[in-house]
């Protein structure tokens, strides 16, 4: 059972606050896109639908390019010459090794959240192209993170075979995104073993189950049964020339995306230069700062152990009924992503309120676009010179040891993302949590094989993990709460905006 909204928790003091306008988010989810992130189409689906070969076929490229390790996601970009990276959780820097796969890559201790391939294709120039793990395999923290990347790519390309139907997770999935302004592209294949690509050539060699009219129209008519919400969706057959009616729909929508992300903000937002004078009679906000302050990262503490101990019961449940030991650490490292992003949407939110809520009552509410943006940017600055604030950007790692590790640096962070997030205007960096190498190999080790042991050491790892993430979630809004003032007492003493 998920939990309930943490809001009606509140103490009184909160009563005493402006409403709340930004949703409050309970889990991540398909979010809208915004203007600086990239336009791009996610692929996903269930297991053996051939979606490799699809994809190198829609590329021109030999499907070898486009695989990864179990579990990971592939980033395609273009550039002008052919580059292949992966992001490991735990290096500071990304590994680079061929991309025509025929040189075996470097030695790595567990395998990278995503890896980013680089190639000199027109198609790319259009859009970034995303490959995710099987659906079916993910379990609620991979449908999770897929569903933010999603929301923010802005388009799902779901590849099924001609003899498969929709399984619980694809229409779950599918179900979460039918109401949203993401567009969802359906493509039927012939299956696995019965799709690949050659490259130059365009085409795929098609055989076994025929990939036809009624094929596309009996996956059409399941999947509105369940999902009526879909029925704008397009459906491209995949066996001889269909990639290339779908290469051309793609790039359409990616084309009227553009322009649609471009005008998204006017060149110059109301409020962003100039100056701007604090009310005549502003309202009293610094004897309600402090305590909002404390109350935002009590509140998110408390929902960050609410979802640790349903995660707890999940991974005792995959021990003694699943995988056993041997998929731990897949299941665990793809439920923290999934807590990662909660974490992050979790301080975005509160420290978004902290700055609209305070600054709305020295500078009027609702407060211009602008001028919060530049509240929110002095706060920023002001972080980097607190020492309470300084190195927030740090990833933590789950060791063998039941212990959490952590790295310091925007560069240690972006290893742990599946899928990449461009520059952020937040507040706060985002909060990132992974299992290391070190962690991945001991439980992949066939001596390790005890399930009274791994449930063990999942309680005091899961203990830690919460431990550090409370005490992140305070310094965190302690650094906020020091910065904010800093700006806003600026504000009031000079009676106008400093930032």
């Amino acid at each position: 059972m998920k939990p309930g909204p943490l809001h009606h928790l509140g103490t009184p003091d909160d009563a005493e606050g402006p409403p709340r306008r930004r949703p409050f988010p309970q889990r991540p989810g398909a979010s809208g896109t915004e203007a600086r992130e990239p336009v791009a189409v996610v692929a996903a689906g269930p297991a053996d639908a051939g979606r490799t070969g699809a994809l190198a076929a829609l590329l021109e490229v030999d499907s070898g390019l486009l695989t990864v390790p179990s579990g990971g996601w592939l980033v395609v970009r273009h550039s002008a010459e052919p580059t292949r990276a992966a992001y490991v959780p735990g290096y500071r820097t990304p590994h680079s090794y061929r991309p025509d796969l025929s040189t075996a890559g470097p030695a790595l201790s567990r395998p990278p959240r995503r890896v980013e391939l680089s190639l000199p294709r027109p198609l790319l120039r259009r859009f970034v192209l995303v490959d995710t793990p099987d659906l079916a395999t993910s379990g609620a923290g991979g449908r999770e993170v897929l569903l933010d990347a999603v929301g923010r790519a802005g388009a799902l390309l779901f590849v099924i075979a001609a003899d498969q139907s929709f399984g619980a997770a694809e229409l779950e999935l599918l179900s979460d995104l039918a109401g949203t302004p993401v567009r969802v592209f359906f493509a039927v294949t012939p299956g696995i073993g019965d799709w690949t690509a050659s490259e130059g050539t365009g085409a795929g060699e098609a055989g076994g189950c025929a990939v036809d009219a009624l094929t596309v129209e009996a996956h059409r008519a399941a999947l509105l049964a369940a999902v009526p919400g879909l029925a704008d969706a397009r459906w491209f057959p995949l066996a001889t020339d269909g990639e290339a009616d779908l290469r051309r729909t793609l790039v359409g929508w990616a084309s009227a995306e553009e322009l649609r992300r471009g005008s998204l903000e006017p060149p110059e937002l109301p409020g962003e230069r100039g100056r701007v004078p604090v009310l005549t009679e502003p309202g009293v906000w610094s004897e309600q700062f402090d305590r909002q302050a404390r109350t935002a990262a009590q509140r998110i503490r408390q929902h960050l152990a609410l979802e640790l101990a349903n995660l707890h019961l999940r991974l005792v449940q995959e021990i003694v009924f699943g995988a056993g030991c041997a998929g731990l650490p897949e299941l665990l490292d793809r439920e923290l992503a999934a807590l990662s992003l909660l974490a992050t949407a979790k301080c975005d939110h509160h420290a978004g309120e902290l700055v609209e809520d305070n600054a709305g009552r020295l500078f009027g509410s609702p407060l211009p676009t602008g001028v919060r943006r530049r509240i929110e940017k002095a706060v920023r600055w002001g972080l980097v010179d607190d020492p309470v604030g300084q190195d927030l950007d740090r990833a933590f790692l789950v060791t063998s040891t039941a212990g959490v590790a952590s790295l310091t640096g925007p560069a240690a962070v972006d290893m742990l993302s599946a899928y990449p997030t461009p520059p952020r205007t937040a507040v706060l960096p985002p909060v990132a949590v992974a299992l290391s190498g070190g962690c991945w190999q001991h439980w992949r080790s066939p001596g390790n094989n005890d399930p009274d042991a791994a449930r063990a050491w999942v309680q005091r790892a899961l203990r830690e993990v919460e431990l550090e993430l409370s005490r992140e979630v305070a310094r965190r809004f302690e650094a906020v709460r020091l910065s904010l003032g800093t700006v806003l007492s600026d504000a009031a003493e000079h009676g106008l905006l400093l930032a």
